[in-house]
């Protein structure tokens, strides 16, 4: 199993936007440092605790600040850029990368961000506009001079340009044929994890309760089969809350009455809640609505505790859903608490992965 982080990046309001850039940045450094193999950056336009409208802006610097470390937007959210600006944005990024670039791609589920940009996500056109956008940018990537896209949202072409002054298309990746592609998923059944398993995206499963996103895979192998795709759990991504401490008590006091904590309960969960997504974090008791605290989250759903129990939890889970092969960091603002979360970063990676060789996703 291998390690990699996933940052919304989520701070409270209070936070001042250079501040929490900067903690998201020293997280990243941190994760080089500790041998994690990726990071993933959301993008966020409207949300006082995700204030993050440009994830390649921290991408390019904490490329610049690691040796090692794959980074990328987990993911840029298509409906808000003209697909041909994005395909060179992306192209050009990963040529500074020097090819540790990873490319997720998001359909952005945020109301106020819809009415923002006038998108109807309420009628699905995010989805319809993601679909047509990352359709457009892969033939810019991949067609010859001439081809052309007329499409419902967008128009544009790769140009013939004027070739006797060097006047072309040449913004392509490095990585051929382009970086890799990851695709978060929520719902079960998923119809963004069946398309990602068509095309071959890595498919990335969010902070959600075991028991419910174990059909997550279901629906990328089903996307699969659809186009006769072999496909591995190795690929697997799994997003979970994690806090490791010496002791189970210290673990817990540390995240349950801590920054995740708050988080959860003044954030993550009302927002959860006013959408209906209860049963995205319930068990398979159907706990009532009333229930479904930050306490109850810690108890099912997060990787709380020592090194020793942390273990445990992961193997359970790994188990209950038939085995993944990244574990993602779900990330939290500790910029008043940094040495403990930056402990609890090292536990996991030195004491608690150790325990964990045998589970390869296989």
């Amino acid at each position: 199993m291998e390690l990699g982080l996933f940052t919304m990046p989520s701070h409270p309001p209070e936070r001042a936007l250079r501040e929490g850039w900067e903690w998201d940045l020293q997280t990243i450094v941190w994760a080089d440092q500790l041998g994690f193999k990726e990071a993933w950056i959301g993008e966020h336009h409207t949300a006082k605790w995700e204030p993050h409208p440009a994830p390649d802006l921290l991408t390019i610097e904490a490329l610049r600040r690691t040796e090692q470390i794959r980074i990328g937007p987990g993911g840029f959210l298509l409906p808000y850029y003209h697909p041909a600006e994005l395909a060179n944005r992306v192209a050009f990024l990963d040529h500074l990368s020097e090819g540790r670039l990873n490319f997720g791609i998001a359909a952005s589920g945020v109301p106020s961000d819809w009415e923002m940009f006038a998108v109807d996500g309420d009628g699905g056109e995010n989805r319809e506009m993601t679909r047509e956008s990352i359709d457009f940018i892969l033939n810019l990537w991949t067609q010859e001079p001439g081809w052309q896209h007329q499409g419902r949202f967008w128009k544009g072409s790769v140009p013939i340009g004027m070739p006797e002054l060097e006047q072309v298309h040449h913004l392509k990746p490095l990585q051929v044929p382009h970086p890799p592609i990851g695709v978060a998923g929520l719902n079960s059944p998923s119809p963004t994890l069946e398309m990602a398993g068509e095309k071959g995206w890595l498919p990335l499963s969010l902070n959600l309760n075991p028991n419910y996103v174990k059909g997550h895979w279901d629906s990328y192998e089903k996307g699969a089969r659809r186009v006769g795709r072999e496909v591995s759990r190795r690929d697997w991504r799994m997003v979970r809350e994690v806090f490791v401490a010496p002791s189970d008590e210290e673990a817990w006091e540390l995240s349950v009455n801590g920054p995740m904590g708050r988080m959860m309960g003044e954030y993550f969960l009302p927002l959860l809640k006013a959408f209906g997504f209860e049963e995205f974090l319930r068990g398979p008791e159907s706990a009532p609505d009333s229930l479904i605290d930050v306490d109850f989250c810690a108890r099912n759903n997060w990787f709380v505790g020592s090194p020793e129990t942390v273990a445990k939890k992961i193997e359970n889970v790994y188990s209950d859903v038939g085995g993944f092969g990244h574990l993602l960091l779900f990330c939290f603002d500790y910029v008043e608490q940094p040495s403990v979360w930056q402990r609890s970063m090292e536990l996991l990676a030195t004491e608690v992965m150790p325990r964990l060789t045998h589970l390869t996703g296989d």
